[in-house]
């Protein structure tokens, strides 16, 4: 196992907060493959990523909640049913090949979509709410899913929203910063309950977490247009694909 010193994991964490929270994720995914790199073992990169994910994005929501950009009344109706289908799907357990694929596919297809797609107005923030039934079903389907991947469903939910034209790019980063706060602490909580959580020792990465996304947050609710947003999530979206064709490729 190669073994990363701790000065560039601090850099690596610091870069994948920044990245990820510049459209409203926790990076969940990135942290997992850093860690799984510098040697750490599964029981501390599981416990670690999900409490990055729960700080950075918390760190996120904040800046992108000042900035005005959320919406509650997007986000409580997929929020209501995600997070009850999450438990149940963190107790499903599919053929790993074909979960890494079918999820590596789902992603690679929302990925394109977010370069090819550019035909509304860049900075249009408007939100248009999904009949409730729409956002309920959707809401299980997302919590379903991010279960059984175990992850905190930004990755899904973003593309869901902008897609289907719900919400414009910054709204979307601060609905999912939320979403995924709300998720990663419930299989937070839920890790401390099973006694299952080890966290033991990260203080330094948690830091190099939360001044990356402090950095991301700003300039995602601030500064950067929605057209970069949208761009960024892309590649964001493609790195978590890229992540689960390597443990596709690396599963016999």
């Amino acid at each position: 196992m190669l073994e990363l010193d701790p000065v560039v994991q601090w850099l690596l964490v610091l870069i994948v907060a920044a990245l990820y929270s510049l459209v409203g994720h926790g990076g969940a995914s990135g942290y997992i493959g850093v860690l799984s790199i510098a040697g750490y073992s599964s029981a501390v990169v599981a416990s670690t990523a999900l409490t990055m994910n729960l700080l950075v994005a918390g760190v996120s929501f904040f800046a992108y909640r000042y900035a005005k950009h959320f919406n509650f009344s997007l986000l409580w109706p997929f929020a209501a049913t995600s997070v009850p289908f999450a438990f149940i799907g963190s107790q499903i357990q599919l053929a790993e090949r074909t979960y890494f694929l079918v999820v590596a596919l789902v992603l690679l297809l929302a990925a394109a979509r977010m370069f090819l797609r550019q035909k509304e107005k860049p900075n249009d923030e408007s939100v248009l709410l999904p009949p409730l039934r729409t956002s309920l079903s959707w809401g299980a389907a997302v919590g379903l899913l991010s279960g059984i991947v175990g992850v905190g469903g930004g990755i899904f939910l973003s593309p869901l929203l902008l897609l289907f034209g719900w919400s414009g790019p910054k709204t979307t980063a601060a609905v999912s910063a939320a979403f995924i706060l709300l998720n990663s602490a419930v299989g937070l909580g839920g890790r401390y309950l099973d006694g299952r959580l080890e966290v033991s020792g990260i203080l330094p990465l948690l830091a190099a977490g939360f001044l990356g996304a402090i950095l991301g947050s700003y300039l995602g609710a601030i500064k950067a247009p929605g057209h970069l947003l949208r761009r960024a999530l892309g590649v964001v979206l493609a790195l978590a694909a890229i992540k689960m064709i390597q443990q596709y490729l690396a599963t016999r």
